[in-house]
Order: C-alpha cells, then structure tokens, then sequence
C-alpha cells in the first residue's frame, strides 16, 4: 500500500492548521508557504476535507480554514481513509468488491486480511494532537 501526495499533504494541512488553533481562520496561502505545498494543490484537497466537516472555511477579509474539530479527535485513519480511499492492501478487501472465485481456496487471504487490520487499527490509534506533539525523528 502506497499513501499518495494527496493523502500526505491532507495530514500536513491538518496538522498544520492544528498547529495555529488559537490563531481563528488561517489563510490557505500560508498554509502553502508553511508547508512548501503549492496553494493550486492544497485547493483540489481542500473541498474533500471541508464537505466531510474536518474543516470549516471562511472567504473573503479576515477569512481561511481552520478545524471542525480539536486535534485529539482526528485520527490518521479517518483522514487517510477520506484521501485515499480504503486501505485495502489486495482490491479483494475492498467495500463492495466483486466476490473472488478463489476465496474458499485463497491462501493468502488471512494474511491480506490481517495486515488490513493492523494497518487501519495502527492509523486509527494515532490522531493528528499525536502528531502535532511528536519530535522530528517521529516518536
């Protein structure tokens, strides 16, 4: 499983605006130059993270982006899962998958299966508060 640029910088901005939470509504624009992100890129990323209420914006004077919600109640999971899609490490484990004629006789299935659960439960159990606290060497 490859996590894209857009999964990786949509961790960066939230992690980023977590980070000016007492400042009100952060201008994307600064967000841009914070995270040497293009401003062009961060707006095709933006609307997915505002229509799912991980953000909330506002335009004109004074106006950008800030949380829906506080730091400790974002999970990597959920904003990965919302870039990325599942994290389904074969496309048989994927929600709505046409059934595989092999399943019953599938050796690797569990396998799959479990690195799917501990992927998702590793991300799940770590939120974007944990990542604003961690040190450069990421502990």
């Amino acid at each position: 499983m490859m996590i894209s640029t857009r999964g990786r910088y949509a961790l960066r901005v939230m992690i980023d605006l977590a980070e000016q939470s007492g400042e009100g509504y952060v201008p994307m624009k600064k967000v841009a130059e914070r995270q040497g992100i293009s401003l062009k890129y961060l707006e095709q990323i933006l609307p997915a993270l505002s229509k799912n209420n991980m953000i909330e914006g506002v335009h004109g004077k004074g106006g950008g982006y800030r949380l829906s919600r506080k730091p400790e109640e974002y999970t990597v999971g959920e904003i990965l899962r919302l870039t990325e899609g599942e994290l389904a490490p074969v496309a048989c484990l994927e929600t709505g998958a046409a059934p595989c004629s092999r399943k019953e006789n599938c050796k690797t299935l569990s396998m799959w299966s479990g690195f799917f659960q501990l992927t998702n439960e590793y991300f799940d159990g770590i939120t974007i508060a944990d990542l604003v606290g961690s040190d450069r060497s990421g502990k």
